[in-house]
This record gives structure tokens, sequence and C-alpha cells, in this order.
């Protein structure tokens, strides 16, 4: 690639060496913050979940799951109100990767989303602790090594912290090759790529010396022919509509929460009504999904068709609920989450039908339309299946789905702000 003089020359090996050092650093960083707030909510959620339930003699589900919801909703509510921060951002209008925060905002991103993880809310920890790491990143960066730019900071930060979540640089790597690639400046991707994966690198590594590698489930190895692979389409697509009444249903919820306007109220309003949901779909369809999704692959024949279909369909609702009423979370795991169940599903009643195959199909439909990235659905695919063999057919069975999902609407609320450049591109 040659530079012209509205770029910038290419980075010398000598710098990218040099500014590897602040990006490890960074990585390590977000991995213990990540670390730090999930150990955090793994206390409390053991307090509520196992220790005071053994003590009083009562059983962890039923009605105690809709009690621990509804006190968790109002609990949200309360920080939300009068915590100084709020909060931060309402989770429903952020993506991914989002400029970085006022310091003073960061200690009430992290209570509402312990609480949340905690409690047992149907979102993960990504939005928040990506938003607080680069926050964090971008203020120290800038205090101890001036010389990196605010952009470069958040890009570290952001792929430290991918890195962590998912245990792997390869996820980092692949999620911003897509935006690097459209960057303006010198030198090759790879060039461009540097600084993030080596801070991913340390984020993951970290986790992995602390003893926490996030994806790790058995799968079945899959022997696929080309009806296969037919059936993976048709899956694919079907978890793209699964995942497509969500985002319809996701605005309309969200006003009708909204319209309550006092904080306690919503996030009250939502964790009773999660709680109930919780009530119907058992322990499963509660949290994040990750330990969820182990006992699903790990014994996918305890579940009937009937069971998953519910699993699926409150999961779904528990998703656009928590997102909808004031919680603090991301979308990514509860959404993989429901593509394993759709693709566990698919394998109990589409006889003949590979697990694996089954599983990954469904989790690139669905992720598609969480994320709308392919690079970070077939990576999903890929690790959440552990086959690498399929890789070839989960490139044939993105495409159809991603013809789908590319003129949708996100699965987020748009603020107003950003809805003219939305109404451009579309």
């Amino acid at each position: 690639m040659q530079t012209t003089d509205q770029e910038a020359p290419a980075p010398t090996p000598r710098q990218l060496a040099l500014l590897s050092i602040p990006a490890l650093v960074i990585g390590i960083i977000t991995a213990l913050m990540l670390w730090a707030l999930e150990a955090v909510a793994g206390v409390i959620e053991d307090a509520v979940w196992t220790t005071l339930p053994d003590a009083l003699g009562i059983d962890p589900s039923g009605w105690w799951i809709v009690a621990v919801l509804t006190t968790t909703g109002l609990l949200v509510g309360v920080c939300l109100q009068f915590i100084p921060g709020h909060g931060g951002p309402d989770s429903a209008t952020t993506e991914l990767f989002e400029p970085p925060l006022k310091l003073r905002t960061l200690p009430s991103i992290a209570i509402v989303t312990v609480l949340g993880l905690a409690g047992g809310v149907s979102l993960g920890p990504e939005n928040p602790i990506i938003a607080i790491n680069v926050s964090l990143a971008v203020a120290l960066l800038a205090r101890f090594v001036p010389r990196v730019p605010p952009r470069l900071a958040m890009l570290m930060a952001a792929a430290g912290t991918i890195g962590a979540l998912f245990g792997t640089p390869v996820g980092a790597a692949l999620l911003f090759t897509g935006a690097l690639a459209a960057v303006r400046g010198g030198g090759s991707l790879w060039d461009k790529l540097f600084l993030p994966l080596a801070s991913a690198a340390a984020g993951s590594g970290t986790m992995h010396v602390l003893g926490v590698p996030p994806l790790s489930f058995t799968v079945p190895p899959s022997t696929v022919d080309a009806l296969d692979v037919v059936i993976g389409v048709a899956v694919a697509c079907a978890a793209v509509l699964v995942g497509l009444l969500g985002v319809i249903a996701l605005p309309v919820v969200h006003r009708a929460f909204h319209a309550l306007r006092s904080p306690i109220l919503i996030a009250g309003l939502g964790g009773l009504v999660l709680g109930v949901l919780g009530f119907i779909g058992g322990p499963i369809t509660l949290f994040k999904g990750l330990d969820q999704m182990g006992e699903l692959l790990a014994n996918p024949d305890d579940y009937s068709p009937g069971d998953l279909v519910l699993i699926v369909v409150v999961k779904l609702v528990a998703l656009v609920v928590a997102a909808s009423a004031a919680f603090r979370g991301g979308r990514v795991f509860p959404a993989t989450f429901i593509g394993v169940a759709i693709g566990v599903l698919a394998s109990a009643v589409i006889p003949g039908l590979p697990l694996g195959l089954a599983v990954a199909a469904a989790l690139i439909g669905m992720l598609l339309v969480a994320t709308r990235d392919g690079w970070l659905s077939l990576f999903m695919a890929a690790g959440v299946s552990g086959d690498i063999g399929l890789l070839p057919w989960l490139c044939v069975i993105i495409l159809p789905a991603w013809l789908l999902v590319t003129r949708a609407p996100e699965f987020r609320i748009v603020p107003k702000a950003e809805q003219p450049a939305v109404e451009q591109r579309s």
C-alpha cells in the first residue's frame, strides 16, 4: 500500500516494538479489571443463590428467582437514580465500542453491572467492561504516555478486553480487521493490527493465567455432507429470523419501560418481569449464559424439543426486557446462548444433523443479528463448536444469513442523533 501526502507514514518496527510495551500493560490491566468485576459478582452470586438459600432451607428456584431478580432491579434502579454517574449510558443504545466516558462515571457503571451479573439478569459484561477499560486506558496513557493517541489507546483497551472476554486474541484480531482496514494511514493492515493484537494477547493470556478460559466446551466432531450444509443454511436463516423478532420488539419494550420515567420503577418492574421469566424457564435461562451453554452442550439429551423451544423463547424475551429496563450489560453472550439453544433444538428435531454443525450454524445467524459482524460470528461459531473442520462449510452458511441481516435494523436503540446517518446508509 502506497502512502499519499494525506496519510501518516507507516510505523517503523522500532516504533511498534516500543509501543507494544504500553499495549501489553493495557491488555493485562483490562483482563484484571474484567476478572475483578466478575469475581466480585461471583462472590455475591454465590451468597445470593447458594449460601443464603441453604442457610434458610429454601430451594433457590421458583419464587426465589422472582424475589432475587425483583430485588436486583430495585437496587439497580436506586443506583441509577442516586449514585453519581447514574450507571453511564443506557446499554440498549450502545455498541461494543463507544467513546471514552468521564472517570467519575465508571464506579456507577461497575456497581450496576455487578448487581446485574450477580442477580441473574440476562446480559453479559462486555459493553460495560469495555467502556470502563477504554475510559481508564485513555486517561492513564494521556497522563503517563501522552505520545499515544487517544484513538490508539481506545483500540488497545477494547482489543485487550475482547481478548480477555473470549480467552483468545484471535477474536479481537478478527473483530478489528474490518474497522482498521478502512483507517487511513501508511503501513499494512498488520501494522495497524499489531498493537491491538498485542493488547488482546496480553488480555487473553492473563485470563488463562488466572484460570478463566471462557470458551471451553466439548462438542462431538461433525461429519458433514452436502445435505447437512443445506440444512445448516436453513438453521442459520431460522436463527436470524428468531433474532430479528428481538430486534422488532426491543424499541417497543424499551419505550414501554421508559414511559415510567423513574429509574427505580423501570428497573424494579424489569426485575420483576425477569423473575417471572426465570420462574417459567428455569435457572438455565438466567445470567449471561456462558455456564448455561456448557450445561446445554454437555447434556443435550436432557432437554426435549419442547423444553428447548421454551428456553429459546424465554431467553430471547429476557434479553429484550433486560436491555430495555435500564440494566447495564452486553447482548453478545446472551445471544450466543440463544444460538446454542437453537442449534441443540435443530439437532434434536432434524434426524442425522450433527450437533456441532447445528450449533455453529445457529450461532452464526443469532450473532449476525446481535453484532452485525461476520468475523465475530464465524469465530464464535468455530470456537463454541470446537471443530476447525467446519470452517469451510460455515463460510458458505454465513452468506445467505448475512443477506437477511445486512439491511435489517440493529439490535439496539439508535439514538436520535445517529438516525439521519443510519437513514443515509440504508
